[in-house]
């Protein structure tokens, strides 16, 4: 059984989903996300040199936009899988918890969606 993404790069890996991005797009793309989450510069170019060296992400170009250098980044084939494969993960998680407290009958709210109430 693999390990589950990090939360951090969970959403590195989000944020490239069909496209590349430079560091400050990977950002924006995550803040944009309303998840709650922010990442320093600094632990978001750790974390994309890791997931370059993992192959999940990789280097897409760089160029300069108001003197200031912009590095690109990628997703690879096998980040993609990964993150795939953590979707589904959440996914199933999230199905059982839903399931249970439809059992204990804790209400609509609480409900998956598209079951009804009995």
């Amino acid at each position: 059984m693999e390990e589950p993404l990090s939360e951090t790069t969970f959403w590195i890996l989000t944020a490239l989903a069909g496209e590349r991005r430079h560091g400050y797009g990977i950002m924006q793309q995550i803040e944009a996300s309303g998840n709650g989450s922010t990442l320093k510069v600094t632990t978001l170019y750790a974390a994309l040199e890791r997931l370059d060296r993992a192959g999940l992400v990789k280097p897409d170009g760089e160029e300069i936009v108001k003197g200031r250098s912009r590095r690109y980044f990628r997703l690879t084939d096998a980040g993609a899988l990964a993150l795939v494969r953590e979707v589904a993960r959440l996914e199933a998680r999230a199905r059982v918890a839903g399931e249970r407290l439809a059992a204990a009958r804790l209400g609509p709210a609480f409900r998956p969606a598209g079951q009804a109430t009995a």
